[in-house]
């Protein structure tokens, strides 16, 4: 605890003026409406604040269909970004080409009281300098831990792993506020830099206004299954290949679906060729409000996490998008996935195992022990929603502001979530 008084002492805090609105920046490479979970994680986050009255502004890239320059609802502004061949903002040139332009937007902006910071540890590294020189307190996102992630990719360097790490933590002790997205998380900060007062489990959630029960299904034919999100080393998901070819020689019609983009993308296109397997489509990302139409009609959705690679303690938000349109899911992995859905009777909590797989894949076109539509999205409704982790997390940002209103309860279904 003194280390933490210290720290405090020692971070630079600008105190507004009274009657004046606090001005927090929010700095993302990514922002809706791109469509991935981060980009709305942050938008909800943004819709907290301005719930309370605080000025945001903030900055970002130009997403596909978006314009460079600010919007006129409210203060986004966009700037060109290196991104891969499949649209996304990954790898560390892309993240230079977004942190480098951004060290001088932030130093030009006008008098700010508080600087969120979304990863990557490269932006959290800009921004802390750029919070120092300013004299503003800083918050620091740690939906993931980047450095474990890394250490999951082969032929990484030992020095990029090593730099990875320093600028992580780093970022985390010098952070007002680090904000996790679960216990997990939560756990694996505290075992790299030690317990803080500054650490806030504020957890994570889906649009439960978006994902519902209510509303078209995607009209699919034949029982189908639905993985939608990101494919890497660390998700595992060609597991669901292995398994779908026993599930197919007793189910024919049914069908195995993945609305994906990642680095593992290629190589599961790539299985699908050389083993010939049917039923097996690779589509697009597509916009959250299509996701949750396939997932009303699914079977079940799909979500995994590759074992002995560090990541146990990863909730994938797959997870609360299935389960808040009442549809099960199937979890393939150890760690708090597997542990919540067992726990709550989300769906199929199994081994990172191609038999175990199946079976449950089989159990859930057979409705054996299917869950009930209505208990999955009740239960997300309290333990998932997304305004509901944005509303504890504005707290925390604003906690430490003289003067900060209080932040202002969440819109009606979107309660704050367990721990």
């Amino acid at each position: 605890m003194r280390r933490d008084r210290a720290a405090r002492r020692s971070r630079p805090t600008r105190r507004r003026c009274t009657g004046r609105a606090p001005h927090v920046v929010l700095a993302s490479r990514v922002y809706a409406p791109e469509p991935v979970a981060a980009a709305f994680r942050l938008e909800a986050l943004v819709d907290a604040l301005e719930r309370v009255g605080a000025d945001v502004t903030v900055l970002t890239s130009i997403a596909p269909g978006t314009a460079r320059g600010r919007s006129r609802d409210r203060r986004i502004s966009r700037w060109p970004v290196r991104r891969d061949a499949q649209g996304q903002v990954r790898g560390y040139l892309s993240y230079l080409s977004f942190d480098v332009p951004l060290a001088l937007r932030l130093l030009r902006q006008r008098r700010m009281d508080a600087l969120v910071l979304e990863p990557p540890p490269t932006t959290g590294l800009v921004g802390m300098i750029a919070a120092a020189l300013r004299r503003v307190p800083f918050t620091f996102y740690a939906a993931d831990v980047w450095a474990d992630a890394t250490e999951s990719v082969a032929g990484v360097p030992r020095i990029v792993r090593a730099l990875v790490r320093g600028a992580e933590t780093t970022v985390w002790r010098r952070a007002a506020h680090v904000l996790t997205i679960s216990p997990g998380v939560q756990h694996r900060v505290e075992q790299l830099i030690g317990p803080r007062e500054s650490l806030t489990m504020v957890g994570n959630g889906i649009d439960t206004t978006t994902f519902t029960p209510d509303g078209p299904d995607a009209a699919e034919a034949g029982p189908y299954f639905v993985y939608a999100g990101t494919v890497s080393e660390w998700q595992g998901a060609d597991i669901f290949l292995d398994a779908f070819a026993t599930v197919q020689a007793r189910h024919p019609a049914a069908r195995l679906l993945f609305f994906s983009e990642g680095s593992g993308r290629q190589a599961l296109a790539r299985r699908v060729r050389e083993q010939g397997l049917t039923g097996v489509e690779l589509r697009e990302k597509i916009p959250p409000r299509e996701v949750a139409a396939q997932l009303r009609g699914a079977v079940a959705g799909l979500s995994s996490i590759t074992p002995g690679q560090g990541y146990e303690f990863a909730l994938p938000t797959k997870i609360y998008a299935a389960t808040a349109t009442g549809t099960p899911v199937i979890h393939a992995g150890d760690g708090a996935a597997h542990e919540r859905i067992r726990d709550h009777q989300l769906g199929w909590a199994v081994p990172h195992d191609a038999e175990a797989v199946a079976a449950a894949m089989l159990q859930a076109l057979a409705g054996e022990g299917t869950p009930s539509g209505e208990h999955l999205r009740a239960w997300t409704v309290e333990h998932a929603s997304l305004a509901g982790c944005a509303d504890l997390a504005a707290q925390a940002i604003l906690a430490d502001l003289p003067g900060s209103p209080t932040a202002a309860p969440a819109p009606p279904g979107s309660a704050s979530p367990a721990a």
